[in-house]
């Protein structure tokens, strides 16, 4: 029997028939995919063949094989940093919700996300969210943000989900589509699904007034059925994107607007650093391309895995300011 995987705690599966019915199931055995080094060999979103437990006094299954994935997304595991954990498969689109402080999402974790669904062939959908909570100061920031990624060719949204705003766009994206929704914690992802279908009542907190952090509401990753023709994962929220599988040579590639330029480089090889005659460089001269998104792809290009843990916009925005003002 054939089913997709709506929910995966790592050691259950929750698994949607053909015909409409959940089964839990397990694992048979340990599964291997090839070339993926992974601590989730099994992810939301996977299509899987699966037998029933005919001695389970519940309705159990044992999953035998995985099908070929059309894609999937990936981060660094937090605890074993060789290997990947896959967050999902199979996906159409990502949203990535972006906060400005309330809690800060920086403009390192938003590019390392963007890097990986360029990598993996996935289109990124950048989710301004809590729009009614902005002042004029986060505004301005707000709308700065949404102008860098607008210009490099991402869509762009702008929703209140207490307020409604947006709200309709933004299904009207998703319908007939499998979509996952990303973000650190307390950005409202879970918020934004309510509101879009209240009868799934997800469990929501507040974000702490002292620490600006949100807490974990989505302890695993879980697919939903919503009632306007789309699937939806719901991700647990993430403190940091670390990049894997990436060669130096290849990473300047999935920045869009490096690749436009890369081929006027003077070296085949330019690492857009200290080369003579870098088109990427003469272009960040001429504020073509954004700092931050430059910054961004220095600490990637260096293996640097610990700032955008805590870098907050605002230092972002001033590093950027400081490193073009020595220039």
């Amino acid at each position: 029997m054939t089913g997709l995987v709506y929910k995966s705690t790592g050691s259950w599966y929750t698994v949607k028939s053909e015909q409409g019915d959940f089964i839990e199931c397990r694992m048979k055995g340990k599964f291997r995919m090839k070339g993926i080094k992974s601590t989730n060999p099994i992810a939301v979103g996977d299509v899987v063949d699966y037998e029933l437990e005919e001695t389970s006094d519940a309705l159990t299954g044992t999953i035998h094989t995985i099908h070929e994935r059309k894609n999937y997304i990936v981060r660094k595991s937090v605890n074993l940093s060789k290997q990947i954990h896959i967050i999902a498969s199979n996906i159409d689109q990502v949203f990535l919700l972006v906060t400005i402080d309330n809690p800060p999402t920086t403009t390192s974790f938003i590019d390392r996300f963007l890097v990986t669904a360029e990598a993996y062939g996935i289109e990124a959908i950048l989710v301004f969210n809590k729009i009614d909570t902005l002042t004029e100061q986060t505004l301005d920031d707000q709308l700065y943000l949404q102008h860098i990624y607008s210009e490099i060719g991402y869509k762009c949204l702008r929703i209140s989900s207490t307020e409604n705003k947006g709200v309709d766009k933004l299904k009207e994206m998703m319908t007939g589509k499998v979509s996952m929704f990303s973000g650190h914690s307390g950005v409202g992802k879970s918020t934004l699904v309510n509101a879009m279908e209240p009868s799934l009542h997800l469990k929501t907190t507040v974000i702490s007034e002292q620490s600006k952090q949100g807490q974990h509401t989505t302890t695993f990753a879980e697919m939903y059925d919503l009632s306007f023709d789309a699937r939806i994962i719901d991700t647990p929220g993430i403190k940091g994107f670390g990049i894997v599988d990436m060669e130096k040579e290849e990473i300047s590639g999935y920045f869009p607007e490096f690749f436009k330029l890369k081929d006027q480089c003077k070296f085949n090889n330019c690492l857009h650093k200290e080369e003579p005659h870098c088109a990427i460089k003469a272009a960040l001269e001429k504020d073509e391309i954004a700092w931050s998104r430059y910054n961004s792809y220095l600490k990637i290009l260096e293996g640097d895995d610990e700032h955008y843990r805590t870098d907050t916009y605002g230092e972002d925005r001033a590093a950027s300011d400081e490193t073009r003002n020595q220039k």
